[in-house]
C-alpha cells in the first residue's frame, strides 16, 4: 500500500480536501459556461474537459501516461487486483467518490454501458477513491454492475499514477493494448462514452491508429462538449447569468 498519508486521521484529511476541491471545481462549472479546452498530454494520451478548469484546481498533477499504470487496490472482499488483470480489452476505468455528486450521476450509466458492450469484450472497472464502509453502505442502494476495486491511501496513489489530481469523477479509456486513448475528467455522457468504445474496436479490428482515434475522440468530445454548453445556455431563463 502506498505510505503517502501515515495514518487515517491524515487520510480522512486528504479526502476531505478532495470532496472540497470538487465541489470547488463543480461550483465554477455551475457559474461559467465556457467554450470546452482539451489539454494535449506530452506523452499523446489527451485530458478532456467540459470547460476551463477553475484557477489553481489544474486537473493534471503530472504527465499522463502512454499506457495501463501498474496500479493494484483491493476489491469489496480485501482481494489484492492489478488493475491490468482487466487489460488486454477495450477497457474504460471510472474513478469515483461516494461524496461526488457527478459520480454518483455516472452509475446507472456505466451500468447500461458495461450490459451493451460486454458481448464486444470490452470492460468497465470501477476505483472508488474512499473508504470502503462508506463504499459499501452506498451499493447497499446503488448497485455497480461492473468490477469494483476500492482505494483509501492507495486510491489517492492510483489517481496520480494516472497524472490526476482533485478531479473526480475521471474516465480513462486503454485499448486492448494496454495504451490509454484519451481521459475525460467530470461526468461521462453517454454520447462521449460510445464514440470512446468505439474508437476502441476500430483500434482493435485494425482499421483506425492509436493517433488517429486520439485525434478523432478529441475533436468529437469538443463538439460534443459545445453542443451541451450551448443548449445550458439556451435553455437557461432570460438573464440568467
Amino acid at each position: 500500500m502506498s505510505s503517502g498519508f501515515s495514518t487515517p486521521r491524515l487520510l480522512g484529511a486528504a479526502l476531505l480536501i478532495l470532496a472540497a476541491g470538487g465541489a470547488g471545481f463543480l461550483a465554477y462549472r455551475a457559474r461559467h459556461v465556457d467554450a470546452p479546452t482539451l489539454t494535449a498530454a506530452p506523452a499523446g494520451p489527451a485530458v478532456q474537459t467540459d470547460t476551463t478548469p477553475a484557477p489553481g484546481s489544474a486537473p493534471a498533477k503530472k504527465a499522463i501516461p502512454t499506457t495501463l499504470p501498474e496500479v493494484t487496490l483491493a476489491d469489496m472482499t480485501g482481494k489484492p487486483t492489478r488493475l491490468d488483470s482487466f487489460g488486454g480489452r477495450p477497457l474504460m476505468v471510472n474513478f469515483w467518490a461516494t461524496w461526488c455528486a457527478p459520480c454518483r450521476r455516472e452509475i446507472p450509466l456505466l451500468n447500461k454501458i458495461r450490459m451493451e458492450r460486454k458481448p464486444q469484450n470490452a470492460e468497465i472497472v470501477g476505483v472508488a477513491v474512499d473508504f470502503k464502509e462508506d463504499v459499501a453502505k452506498f451499493l447497499t442502494k446503488t448497485p455497480l454492475q461492473y468490477p469494483l476495486l476500492v482505494g483509501e491511501e492507495d486510491g489517492l496513489a492510483a489517481a496520480e499514477a494516472f497524472g490526476m489530481g482533485m478531479a473526480f469523477p475521471f474516465s480513462v479509456f486503454v485499448d486492448s493494448q494496454n495504451r490509454i486513448l484519451t481521459i475525460k475528467i467530470g461526468e461521462l455522457h453517454e454520447d462521449e462514452a460510445n464514440f470512446a468504445f468505439d474508437r476502441l474496436q476500430d483500434i482493435a479490428k485494425g482499421s483506425m491508429t492509436l493517433e488517429a482515434a486520439q485525434s478523432a475522440v478529441g475533436d468529437a468530445f469538443r463538439t460534443m462538449a459545445a453542443n451541451r454548453a450551448q443548449a445550458e445556455a439556451d435553455a437557461a431563463p432570460a438573464g440568467a447569468h
